[in-house]
């Protein structure tokens, strides 16, 4: 690998439809996490209860958090979590990572996914996704991703 780029997450967003409707056209991953809820993971306790992406601006971030948000998208960890407390989530605008990552949106899903399982041990808790395609890739940059942000 050559580069090594520090990611680090936008301010957490309550997780309403007041924050997530100006997220529109937007294509990248998103984050939803707990205010308070520690899940233990085998290594370490997080927040984050699940890593999501929006492949493309017609289905943008603001859609796929709307799926989740009102129950569309079918997963019930989210739908549960939300009834016993609010959530946040931040995300990543995928343009932004257009000049260093060569790869799909997919694949840094696939990526975030396999280093979060490398640090916790498992796969966010409402996660239900494999990310094993990366593997398969010549990867020339990796990402130092701020995990303790969902401490």
């Amino acid at each position: 690998m050559n580069n090594e780029v520090t990611i680090f997450f936008d301010s957490p967003k309550p997780f309403v439809l007041a924050n997530i409707k100006p997220l529109s056209g937007i294509a990248g991953l998103y984050f939803i996490f707990s205010q308070s809820i520690d899940i233990q993971y085998p290594f370490k306790k997080s927040k984050l209860l699940y890593i999501g992406m929006s492949e493309k601006k017609t289905n943008s971030i603001s859609s796929r958090l709307s799926g989740h948000f009102d129950g569309k998208s079918k997963n019930i960890g989210l739908t549960n979590y939300r009834k016993v407390e609010p959530l946040l989530f931040t995300y990543i605008n995928f343009e932004m990572l257009n000049n260093i990552w060569h790869f799909r949106i997919e694949d840094l899903e696939s990526y975030f996914l396999l280093n979060f399982v490398e640090h916790f041990g498992v796969y966010p808790i409402c996660n239900n996704k494999t990310g094993f395609e990366i593997l398969n890739n010549k990867l020339s940059t990796s990402f130092k991703i701020d995990w303790d942000y969902f401490k």
